[in-house]
């Protein structure tokens, strides 16, 4: 009878197996680093495990596809000794072994956690663990509200963040419940390098203010102009566009219809907005394939930048990117991750998961990822792979 074929796979092969699949980028950053910047608040009588490897050890469970508090324990509980070492867990002095900690004490530990200063280190994190691509940094600035965390007393927790449009984050601020998104603009930004950026936002942060203040840091905006803003709008809108050359076209279809996209800047010396050098009109003809019914918007725009700085294909290309912070990052967490159906509302939770989703989302498109559930499922499969990840292993 011939010899049975080794059921073990020699280890050349499986590197052959895996050769396809995106893998983590080379780099020196250490999420352990960032977060040990993280202020413990527990009283040091009674801790048992360290506080950098309880937050370490969330991150590498939600980068693996945990959702909630009881799926980033029952993770952790399932970590071999060996990723727990990892994750700058201490063995017993008497057994040698290392005792996982408890969701409960996970879930403790997390809904204490100083929500700035976390995704000040997330952020931190991603901007080193990849060098920023050559050309103009561009940021989307967007607001979501996390549904899930309403209660009978409290109303929705809202956040803001400043996502690149290559899809990873850069800062996220709660918004204060008796407010809006327009005081939190600043301090959002206040720790991003914004030298040179070309930050993007919808009409709501078409303020005077904010065009001041990204002036004053260096960098320049794309303001969506509509009737919040009644005499900016109608003076741009009644610019004499018949006569203004056509910058760019594009053609496309996709979601069921037909889609034309023109696009017309004129330079623009005298504008009633702080450091405005340009408008724009955006023009959409949309055709629906099933209906037929045609549609025609007309969107408006002022920008800092002077005549000749972005040609009309990076213009277009910017203000159609900035609603991948609405499909890269809002849609994600809420379809893959199902954040809006999320019940977390204790204290800082619902803030604190929000920024670990970000940090998953972040390092799975930087390693190359475009299904971030089919990368959640990929990391899932092997405990060192979120570690390997985050500069652990």
């Amino acid at each position: 009878m011939p010899a049975r074929p080794s059921s073990r796979m020699p280890s050349y092969l499986r590197k052959l197996g895996d050769a396809s699949d995106p893998v983590p980028l080379e780099t020196a950053a250490d999420l352990r680093s960032y977060l040990a910047a993280v202020s413990d608040p527990r009283a040091r009588r009674g801790i048992r495990h360290p506080w950098a490897a309880l937050l370490t050890a969330a991150a590498a469970a939600v980068l693996a596809g945990a959702a909630s508090i009881t799926a980033i324990g029952e993770w952790v509980a399932d970590a071999p000794q060996r990723v727990l070492s990892l994750l700058g867990f201490r063995p017993d002095p008497l057994t040698g072994l290392i005792r996982p900690p408890h969701a409960t004490t996970i879930r403790l530990v997390l809904a204490a956690v100083d929500g700035d200063a976390l995704d000040r280190a997330i952020g931190d994190f991603l901007q080193e663990r990849k060098a920023p691509a050559s050309g103009r940094k561009v940021i989307a600035v967007d607001g979501k509200t996390l549904r899930g965390s309403r209660t009978a007393r409290r109303p929705a927790i809202a956040l803001i963040a400043a996502m690149t449009h290559s899809g990873h984050v850069l800062a996220q601020r709660q918004v204060d419940g008796k407010s809006n998104e327009i005081p939190a603009f600043a301090p959002l930004l206040d720790g991003v390098d914004l030298t040179g950026a070309v930050i993007t936002a919808d009409a709501l942060h078409t303020q005077h203010d904010h065009a001041t203040y990204l002036h004053k840091r260096g960098a320049h905006y794309l303001a969506v102009i509509k009737r919040n803003h009644p005499g900016l709008h109608e003076k741009v809108r009644r610019l004499p566009w018949r006569d203004v050359r056509l910058d760019h076209y594009e053609r496309g279809r996709g979601h069921h219809r037909d889609e034309v996209r023109r696009l017309k800047t004129a330079a623009f010396a005298h504008l009633d907005y702080p450091h405005a050098r340009q408008a724009l009109q955006v023009v959409r003809w949309r055709r629906d394939l099933g209906t037929g019914k045609l549609s025609i918007e007309r969107v408006y725009l002022v920008t800092s930048l002077p005549p000749g700085a972005a040609d009309g294909s990076e213009l277009a290309a910017w203000i159609r990117g900035h609603w991948r912070i609405e499909n890269q990052l809002h849609h994600v967490r809420d379809r893959t991750f199902h954040e809006d159906a999320s019940k977390i509302r204790t204290r800082h939770l619902p803030r604190v998961m929000a920024g670990l989703r970000n940090l998953a989302v972040g390092v799975h498109r930087q390693d190359g990822h475009i299904n971030i559930a089919a990368a959640l499922r990929h990391t899932a499969r092997d405990h060192l792979r979120p570690l390997t990840a985050l500069g652990l292993a």
